[in-house]
């Protein structure tokens, strides 16, 4: 038999394979509802879902009772990664949990991770271009691409939901599918026939779509995508499956529905540049759906729109009863009068703008006049309450995962520190066991990247407590996958990375000194030595003072919490790095400029205080040394002089006035004697009200400043008094009207008949009476 005729035997005999492209929009309710609807209508033997096909080992566990979306799938190699996510309203979502209940195979189709995370091309590049929904309600007259998709596809089958109660089949009617078809008519001129098997409201869109792509040249990124989602058709087709359904993104429908030859795809396929992926589930939430993600359909509503998805029926009075109970767990007085009157509202202002539903921006206006009363501050709670709802989802245990996962997984039960979305402050006490291993988790994960917890002012003193605000973000798995190198457990990771940064070769001396903070803080005490190490290495070779001045505090701070957390040693290294600060600290003073005195300043600060927690009086004798030296910068020596001053150092107390006098004599530049007061006053303005003398000193000097040398000073002089609280200039502003800053204590009120009386006895005893009254 001829060969020829043998290939037409076997095409006569073959099956005949039904594809229905499903083009959707990702994220969309009304697109979920109308694919699983089309779904059960076709009954297809195989769902072909846009994504990475490294995922399909992975689909199973979305049937793992512990899979709580909003899940992702997550692509990661060599520090990249991509993320695929999935909410319950959003179809591919939809379409994986019906496959996976009928036991029909899931296949994904988009270009594999492999590549594009080879290709550096993350989720964002691979799916930006034309904005087709955009294009569509433009040309119906929408300025909101959001919205007009809202009208025209999700708000349909809500609406007949709302009209008919108990109704379920969401397929839209022939009046609904001429009403989109008149919205995109400015587009679509014609409809395309050809290999689409669907109907209604999704027939519709892909028709569109193809109107919109008329014309359109794919790029690079775009054809090889659509060349991959092919030839997993085609050998979907050669595995003998009749019934086939693809759930893609509206855009692409277009570039599935004719299928060029094999080689043409094959050879935009060759040659593509490829890297090992991993791949996992993810949890997710609600507001990274917000931005443009693997999907690049970013919602700005997703509480809303996951409400439109999980309550069909009559979602405006759904809604806004849970709007009120949220103003009512806040104390506002809303009744069900003001929760029947917004419903009211919102219907009528959809019917005023001709929408068939009323949507978002309806409750939103209708919530804020009657159940907000026109207070915005309650509206912004439901914003962040219901809007975006923000949601965690959870990823079941038997999820592949790293070591370093897992164990942070079971650490947080053992804590029971449960990872949210929304931020949760919490306050602990060091002294408590469960509470000292909650503070050396976060320290450790914060140390391997990995910022769950943000410290926070703690209310009250006390070493022992500790506050932080704990708030879990998707993007943490990629830094717990990139920190698996460094140990399998928390600790041993932390502990690695620590290790790793004291033997970095461009590592400061400060950075060490932090570091060793952060290794006590965490409990790390087989890093220590380590660091230790490093920072004696560093310090006898660093002849900088200002860098041991940079690393003096924080190693001080670790000293402090020694008590809490079993841990010291560091006495000898402190007391040496001041040894050597207080031996070079005047030499280092001299010939600096603006802005290295006010670096210098900010240094002394921090050696100051962290010398008042060390015992002995080295480090105030050497300030001693600093007043009236030749070459200091004068907001150098001002604020030497202040925290002399302030110690009570009886030198500088019992002649502080003759000091500033002498530092703003005409002698001394006036720019000079700005920067003296601004170091002087930085200690706080309360010195100017209660001591009249150093207020005389500095109204005085101000007076006799010439016009030009005030202008020039005037933006130091505003910095120095700015930095004060309102009541503190408040108070020196008083005195100095009341006529109070004078060398000598004055009386604020008296009475001008009783002091005439003490004037005329003066005036005769000195003989100046008569004179006077002549």
């Amino acid at each position: 038999m001829r060969a020829d005729a043998v290939t037409t035997i076997r095409t006569a005999i073959q099956p005949v394979v039904q594809t229905a492209i499903l083009g959707v929009r990702h994220h969309g309710p009304g697109s979920a509802r109308a694919v699983r609807a089309e779904l059960e209508r076709l009954k297809p033997d195989v769902v072909l879902i846009e994504g990475p096909p490294e995922a399909d080992a992975l689909v199973a566990l979305a049937a793992d009772p512990g899979m709580e979306p909003p899940v992702a799938l997550l692509a990661h190699a060599q520090g990249k990664a991509a993320f695929w996510p999935f909410a319950v309203f959003s179809p591919e979502w939809q379409a994986i949990t019906y496959a996976l209940r009928a036991g029909i195979e899931v296949r994904f189709c988009d270009l594999p991770a492999a590549h594009s995370l080879a290709m550096e091309i993350e989720a964002e590049t691979a799916n930006a271009g034309r904005d087709p929904i955009g294009e569509l309600a433009e040309a119906a007259g929408y300025d909101d691409p959001e919205r007009w998709w809202e009208d025209v596809v999700e708000h349909q089958a809500s609406r007949r939901q709302a009209t008919e109660p108990g109704a379920t089949e969401p397929e839209a009617t022939e009046l609904e599918v001429a009403e989109l078809e008149v919205a995109i008519h400015e587009v679509a001129e014609r409809a395309i026939g050809g290999h689409w098997g669907g109907s209604g409201v999704l027939q519709v869109v892909a028709e569109a779509m193809a109107a919109v792509r008329e014309g359109h040249v794919p790029d690079g990124t775009e054809a090889r995508r659509e060349a991959h989602m092919r030839k997993t058709l085609r050998k979907a087709m050669k595995d003998g499956f009749e019934t086939i359904a693809v759930v893609c993104g509206a855009w692409h429908v277009p570039a599935l529905t004719t299928l060029p030859p094999a080689a043409e795809d094959e050879r935009l396929l060759r040659g593509m540049p490829k890297v090992k992926a991993g791949m996992t589930w993810v949890p997710w939430t609600h507001g990274r759906l917000s931005a443009r993600s693997g999907y690049g359909a970013g919602i700005t509503s997703p509480g809303w729109y996951d409400h439109l998805f999980a309550a069909p029926d009559r979602p405006i009075e759904r809604w806004l009863a849970r709007a009120a109970a949220v103003l009512r767990e806040e104390g506002l007085p809303v009744s069900s009068a003001h929760v029947i009157e917004s419903v009211r509202l919102a219907e009528g202002l959809a019917a005023l703008r001709g929408r068939p539903l009323a949507g978002l921006s309806e409750v939103t206006e209708a919530a804020r006049a009657v159940l907000c009363e026109g207070d915005d501050l309650p509206v912004e709670l439901i914003q962040r309450r219901m809007v975006v709802g923000e949601r965690l989802g959870h990823v079941p245990d038997s999820t592949p995962m790293v070591p370093l996962q897992r164990h942070l997984r079971e650490e947080q039960r053992r804590l029971r520190l449960k990872p949210e979305a929304l931020a949760r402050e919490h306050d602990l006490d060091l002294r408590k066991p469960l509470d000292l291993d909650r503070s050396r988790l976060l320290h450790r994960l914060g140390l391997i990247g990995v910022p769950w917890g943000t410290r926070r002012e703690t209310r009250g003193k006390g070493t022992f407590k500790e506050s932080w605000t704990l708030e879990w973000r998707p993007e943490f798995d990629v830094a717990l996958i990139e920190a698996a190198p460094w140990g399998i457990t928390v600790d041993a990771a932390a502990t690695g990375r620590a290790r790793e940064l004291a033997a970095g070769p461009d590592v400061s001396l400060a950075d060490l000194t932090s570091l060793v903070e952060r290794c006590l803080l965490a409990g790390l005490s087989d890093a220590l030595p380590d660091v230790l190490q490093a920072i004696k290495d560093r310090a006898a070779l660093d002849s900088q003072v200002t860098h041991l001045m940079a690393a003096l505090p924080a190693l001080v701070r670790a000293q402090r919490y020694g008590d809490v957390r079993g841990t010291g040693g560091l006495g000898a290294i402190t007391d040496s790095l001041l040894a050597r600060i207080c031996a070079g600290l005047v030499p280092a003073l001299t010939g600096l400029d603006d802005d290295s005195a006010r670096e210098m300043v900010a240094l002394i600060d921090g050696v100051h205080t962290a010398a008042g927690l060390l015992e002995g009086d080295l480090w105030l004798a050497t300030l001693t040394g600093v007043p009236g030296r030749a070459g200091v910068p004068g907001l150098i020596e001002g604020r030497v002089v202040r925290i002399l001053f302030d110690a009570d150092i009886a030198d500088i107390v019992d002649d502080v006035a003759a000091r500033m006098a002498r530092s703003m004599s005409l002698g001394n530049p006036p720019a000079r004697a700005a920067s003296w007061m601004e170091g002087f006053l930085s200690g706080g303005g309360l010195l100017l009200v209660h001591d009249s003398r150093l207020l005389a000193t500095v109204d005085d000097w101000l007076t006799r400043l010439s016009p030009e040398a005030f202008v020039d000073v005037l933006p130091l002089l505003r910095r120095t008094f700015g930095a004060f609280p309102p009541p503190e200039r408040r108070m020196i502003g008083d005195r100095v009207r009341s006529g109070t800053a004078a060398a000598a204590p004055q009386v604020d009120d008296y009475d001008d008949e009783q002091a005439a009386a003490a004037v005329r006895t003066v005036l005769e005893i000195l003989g100046l009476e008569t004179v006077g009254r002549a």
